[in-house]
């Protein structure tokens, strides 16, 4: 399923199977989870606000190309190379953030935030809706014997971004962690939060059901911000924290009113990442930050080396996506479609074949 033009839905159409070279490796893919990045992939840029717009086809010269980027399924064949730990026909997750190779953060392990020209897949190099996916190199390969294929392809990216944010906000015992969005990610974080640190967790979303889910994954209390303002959101956090506002905020919606209100929970020195991309220009409170000694971070997925702690996790069954929905390749826009309306629970995949 390629992206031949911006705003355009997606396009079935039949190429020619890659073959692997030197080091490379050929996967067959059995799943590829749908994430709401692909939305603005396929939309054609990111909303920054006030009328601004970032590319995301690089003005439209990437086209065409196949998106999809979470990605798990089986070796079919590989390319001249030295031993290196893979042969056909095993299990994998591929991640996909593969960047130059030669800039300071791929050199540190952190090419998901490439500073020279990263070659993402289903970004800058063809992803993982198809019915075969050439990775770059083995090392992009994660053995995934003993997790199922459809959730261990949801780990690239959902996973990962949550297990990164989680991470990021150094939470510990007698801390309140606040997740906003009870989506893919929100469930893979309140999982990762529950199990890896001692915080309480509280999740904020619109829709009830979200709310429901993440009641049985382990969270402590939701919040449904439909029915509440801010300031009795204010008053309950208060409440469930000894006095205090919350520790630490995970954004995984990203828009003006969500920035805003995990801000306005914030206790002293409360650390907010945000995650979401649904976009726009928000206001910051400028006195609040230096006298709370807040502290704001962005989150873009994770390394190689978090993806391979993240699938021996749900190897060991300590984190288990949430898949709601398996569905035919062919029927890639319209489940874009369902994303796009807030109509997922949990997390969708494609089916080749």
């Amino acid at each position: 399923m390629r992206l031949v033009a911006a705003g355009q839905p997606l396009e079935e159409i039949l190429v020619e199977t890659p073959t692997p070279g030197p080091g490379s490796a050929l996967v067959k893919v059995e799943a590829a989870g749908v994430c709401h990045t692909d939305i603005h992939l396929i939309s054609g840029g990111y909303d920054l606000g006030e009328g601004r717009r970032l590319s995301s086809t690089g003005g439209g010269t990437l086209l065409p190309l196949t998106p999809g980027h979470e990605i798990a399924g089986k070796v079919e064949s590989l390319g001249r190379t030295e031993p290196s730990g893979f042969k056909v026909g095993d299990r994998v997750v591929v991640y996909p953030w593969v960047g130059c190779g030669a800039c300071r953060k791929c050199r540190s392990g952190k090419e998901n935030l490439c500073e020279g020209t990263p070659k993402f897949l289903g970004f800058q190099k063809d992803g993982g809706y198809a019915e075969y996916v050439l990775v770059p190199h083995t090392r992009y390969l994660v053995h995934a014997d003993g997790i199922d294929l459809p959730q261990a392809a949801t780990l690239a990216c959902s996973g990962l971004t949550a297990f990164s944010a989680v991470r990021k906000c150094g939470v510990g015992s007698d801390d309140l962690l606040l997740v906003i969005g009870a989506g893919g990610l929100g469930s893979t974080a309140i999982q990762v939060a529950k199990k890896t640190t001692d915080a309480k967790v509280a999740v904020a979303d619109v829709d009830e059901s979200k709310l429901q889910l993440a009641s049985k994954l382990g969270a402590d209390w939701t919040l449904n911000t439909a029915e509440t303002d801010a300031k009795a959101l204010l008053s309950k956090v208060k409440e469930l924290n000894q006095g205090r506002g919350v520790d630490a905020v995970v954004d995984f919606v990203g828009k003006p009113a969500t920035v805003s209100l995990g801000l306005r929970l914030l206790g002293h020195e409360g650390r907010l990442v945000l995650v979401g991309l649904v976009g726009g220009a928000a206001q910051l409170p400028l006195p609040i930050l230096p006298l709370y000694g807040s502290q704001i971070r962005g989150n873009f997925t994770g390394t190689l080396g978090e993806l391979v702690e993240l699938v021996e996790m749900a190897r060991k069954g300590v984190v288990t996506p949430v898949v709601t929905g398996s569905y035919r390749l062919e029927e890639a826009n319209e489940v874009l479609a369902k994303l796009e309306r807030g109509e997922m629970t949990g997390r969708a995949v494609l089916v080749p074949g």
